[in-house]
């Protein structure tokens, strides 16, 4: 099928960008366009506007400074996968990074653009959510940071920005200790079924830190009780398989033609011990 009719907008500045949201109530924003065009194509989402923001210079970076790993609205996916700066700083992003996708589509997509989406099988808003990630908004009115977890925690296929709202830049705290990651999917490159991402830092006498949050449901969640369940323990195996089960039981699981609710909680139980484990053992190497 082909997109329904549309204005098409090609803004130079973000003053321009944020100009142009706030004066047509239906735009979207396009940056990578790898949610958006496909969804247009079905007629699922028929904007009025399109505002494209790939010619704002500006908004094409990936740095870290001051501990803080910095990522402009228009990076592509592909360049957080390269970056030495990424891995460097956040090596969980980086790996994440290589389950998004295929390389076609990591080329064009963007983290922004991922997490303005916010699909529920996105590995990015929980990756980020467990990194304690933020975002800067910005509008006719001003600018605000929120944090991944208040942008996308509860949201389905939306977030908490405004309608005249722009992420320009996503802000990534340098990662503190060892982590994991782990999905599943039933191809390589299909959406995921359900993920689990966790960074963990230890003591000498056990764990001292722990933050795990979880995909595929229906929403990104940050699973506390896991968290809570974790820290203070020993990090050994009946730690580990006591906040999983915690962790399958906060996970906010949904029935559909992937899996059960109940398969889901399973995923969950069985993702979060690998992304523990891994996540532990390199704690411990820290």
């Amino acid at each position: 099928m082909k997109p329904a009719a549309f204005e098409y907008h090609a803004p130079e500045s973000v003053d321009d960008a944020v100009g142009l949201l706030s004066g047509h109530e239906d735009a979207k924003v396009l940056a990578g366009g790898q949610s958006l065009v496909p969804m247009m194509s079905f007629r699922l989402a028929r904007p009025a506007g399109i505002v494209d923001i790939n010619g704002i210079s500006d908004l094409d970076y990936i740095r870290c400074e001051d501990g803080v790993v910095r990522i402009g609205a228009t990076a592509r996916q592909s360049a957080l996968e390269e970056s030495g700066e990424v891995t460097g700083c956040a090596p969980l992003l980086a790996e994440a990074t290589g389950h998004v996708g295929h390389r076609a589509i990591r080329n064009r997509g963007t983290l922004a653009g991922s997490l303005a989406h916010n699909d529920p099988a996105s590995e990015y808003p929980a990756v980020l959510m467990a990194l304690g990630a933020s975002v800067t908004a910005v509008s006719s009115g001003g600018s605000r940071v929120l944090s991944v977890e208040d942008l996308a925690g509860g949201h389905f296929l939306s977030t908490a920005l405004g309608s005249d709202e722009l992420i320009t830049e996503v802000s990534v705290p340098a990662q503190s200790g060892g982590h994991g990651f782990a999905e599943f999917s039933r191809r390589h490159g299909d959406f995921a079924v359900a993920g689990v991402a966790a960074v963990v830092s230890m003591n000498g006498s056990g764990v001292e830190s722990a933050s795990i949050a979880a995909f595929g449901g229906t929403s990104p969640a940050r699973l506390d009780e896991a968290e809570t369940a974790l820290v203070g323990s020993d990090g050994g195996s009946s730690a580990v398989a006591e906040a999983a089960a915690r962790a399958a039981s906060q996970f906010p699981a949904t029935d559909d033609i992937h899996g059960s609710a109940d398969y889901r909680r399973a995923l969950i139980d069985v993702l979060t011990r690998q992304a523990l484990q891994q996540a532990i053992a390199g704690a411990q190497e820290v």
